[in-house]
């Protein structure tokens, strides 16, 4: 069991730790390794002294600080420094502009423009919109700072259009705000994609792995439906075809969810791929048979409403069937007694105790009724399985954390830096509730691994509106109904 449950961590934790190699030169295998050196260690202690002697807790706690704090330490030390990283914006298609460094450069490597272009570039910024004082040149981008003198939003769709007059495709204008003076200031970024030969070259859809990648995942996951309904894996049609309850219910819950994240980079017109899902091999303990599906977008996100839609679209779409999905294997699920022990946690899908969730406690009340009480727990229909995956993946997408679409949601609504506060906060609140509830020291492990800041929009100085900040709130507190349990007044009004 021990390595099974290795191995789904690391895959797992190699596919986020991927996710830094765009603000780091450290190796991806450096960082993984000294991510999963905690788990290497604890399962060669529990080799060694078995269930009987475990590890202290002291030495937990000083190996995942210890680990922790050699990680972000070889972040920072391979940290591409963020000239570097406007010259990437300038060269990767999929990439889109980091957040621009107010440090003046003395020797810039490349000038983006020359004087007579200069004078061409003064005249996109007029006196009553942004009052320009300074260009300055930085390698592969040229820094206009100046004094906004009307709304952010006007300002930026007139120096848009002006430098677009100007120059045509040839630059992304990006608006952000300073971070010594709290000024915005525009930023001209070359467009890796300005040429036509660059339009030409890029394939975006490519139905053909989407569909090939879809049909792989349908077997696995059907494959994993005959695992979690009880029944022994196999190939043959009349048993296979048991297995399609819960594979037709997970895939169409990560099928509408990513739509929703597709159809809103369609609105917005930002470049992205179609949704491609990912099969895994069902494995015993955890026999889901995918991890998911994903989009990739390649080119900046416009301003911080299209960011906070993509982050936030998406998830709510699958909440609208994780949700359903649950409630009605819930109510085809069955009651059992509450194990002695823990087990595999939140993933115990043959007894799930349901006082892990808020969420998961009402639903359950409500589907069961008076069959479920105290020290009883969950047997879960294959189609409570998928819903409960969902409600579980879309929670951990919804942590305000980096790129993740919570992350995206809070950098949306409070801006960059804001953003990345609370993220930095939530994650490390996590990790101290995971100590009182060890079923989430997964998801603060996890979290910890991700980088703390997203990519801003190149308007990302515009805010939102009343609607998207309190569709944004009651997100969050959803996901706190989802991931925190259920404090006992809820459990005596629910009679569990």
């Amino acid at each position: 069991m021990n390595w099974i449950w290795l191995f789904v961590l690391g895959l797992i934790t190699y596919f986020i730790v991927q996710r830094v190699t765009g603000i780091t030169r450290t190796p991806v295998w450096v960082l993984w390794l000294v991510a999963m050196m905690p788990a290497f260690l604890l399962t060669a202690w529990a080799i060694a002294f078995g269930t009987q002697r475990r590890m202290p807790l002291e030495l937990v706690i000083l190996l995942f600080v210890g680990c922790l704090a050699l990680y972000l330490y070889l972040i920072q030390k391979g940290r591409i420094a963020p000239t570097s990283a406007l010259d990437t914006a300038s060269q990767t298609p999929s990439s889109t502009p980091e957040t621009l460094s107010e440090q003046p450069v003395e020797q810039p490597v490349s000038r983006p423009i020359n004087k007579a272009e200069e004078t061409s570039l003064q005249g996109c910024f007029p006196w009553s919109i942004y009052y320009l004082q300074n260009i300055e040149y930085r390698p592969q981008a040229v820094i206009c700072r100046g004094q906004l003198r009307t709304v952010p939003e006007v300002a930026y769709k007139t120096i848009q259009e002006n430098v677009e007059g100007k120059f045509g495709d040839r630059f992304f204008v990006v608006f952000q705000e300073g971070l010594n003076d709290n000024k915005p200031f525009f930023a001209l970024v070359p467009n890796p994609q300005a040429s036509v030969e660059a339009r030409q070259n890029q394939r975006l859809t490519r139905p053909g792995i989407a569909l090939g990648l879809a049909a792989m995942t349908l077997l696995t996951t059907t494959l994993a439906g005959l695992e979690i309904a009880g029944k022994q894996p196999t190939l043959e049609p009349s048993v296979l075809v048991q297995g399609l309850p819960y594979a037709l219910a997970i895939m169409g819950f990560f099928a509408i969810r990513s739509l929703g994240s597709y159809w809103t980079t369609r609105r917005y017109h930002i470049a992205a791929t179609l949704p491609y899902f990912i099969p895994v091999i069902p494995l015993p303990l955890i026999p889901l048979g995918t991890v998911g599906s994903f989009i990739q977008i390649r080119s900046p996100i416009p301003h911080r409403k299209a960011l906070f839609d993509v982050g936030v679209i998406g998830a709510l779409a699958g909440l609208a069937i994780a949700i359903p999905l649950l409630f009605w294997g819930l109510d085809h699920s069955s009651v059992v007694a509450l194990p002695p022990k823990p087990g595999a946690g939140l993933l115990s899908f043959e007894a799930l105790n349901p006082k892990y969730s808020v969420v998961l406690a009402v639903l359950g009340k409500l589907a069961l009724g008076s069959e479920l009480v105290a020290q009883k727990a969950i047997n879960l229909h294959p189609i409570a399985v998928a819903g409960w995956i969902g409600l579980l993946f879309s929670a951990f997408n919804l942590m305000p954390v980096g790129q993740l679409d919570g992350g995206r949601m809070v950098h949306a609504m409070f801006g960059q830096r804001t953003g990345a506060a609370i993220g930095q906060i939530s994650r490390l609140l996590l990790l101290v509730l995971s100590f009182a509830q060890q079923h989430l020291l997964l998801w603060a492990i996890l979290l910890l691994l991700l980088p703390a800041t997203d990519e801003p929009a190149l308007n990302d100085v515009t805010e939102l509106n009343n609607v998207r900040d309190v569709i944004g709130l009651l997100a969050l507190a959803l996901v706190l109904l989802i991931i925190l349990p259920a404090p006992k007044v809820v459990l005596a009004w629910l009679s569990l």
